[in-house]
């Protein structure tokens, strides 16, 4: 009697032990347990992306600070230069209305000098005239 009351308690042990075996298998896959895996997966690739995303983005960012600085200086200097341009064509400007101004007076001093020498050498030729006329008379 003992024996078989071992027996049947190893035989309920055994059946309890395939049952709660059974149970534990069908808990570990239960549709809300899949439910919160999928979940966990989910949240798990939303951070990893989130992560690769702030790291992209940082890169950009540093990106652009670089270029927003280096553009920066760029139109600064272009700004300098253009400011230095704009002086040298309203000094140049300024230095060729001057000039044509004097290239004027100069043209009409040359016209001037142009009759003045027209007149001289009449003035000569008449007088070289009168002179041939005279040197002949004494030479008679």
């Amino acid at each position: 009697m003992v024996r078989s009351s071992l027996s049947l308690l190893l035989l309920l042990g055994g059946a309890l032990a395939r049952a709660s075996a059974a149970d534990s298998a069908r808990s570990a896959v239960t549709p809300v347990q899949k439910v919160v895996q999928l979940m966990e997966g989910m949240m798990a690739k939303g951070k990893e992306e989130k992560h690769d995303e702030q790291v992209q983005f940082a890169a950009y960012k540093q990106f652009c600070d670089d270029n927003i600085a280096e553009k920066q200086r760029a139109i600064k200097e272009a700004n300098e230069k253009l400011e230095v341009l704009s002086a040298d064509i309203e000094l140049h400007t300024t230095d060729a209305a001057k000039m044509q101004k004097e290239i004027a007076e100069h043209e009409e001093d040359i016209t001037v000098w142009a009759g003045d020498q027209k007149a001289a050498t009449k003035v000569r030729e008449i007088e070289k005239a009168d002179y041939d006329a005279l040197h002949q008379d004494y030479s008679e």
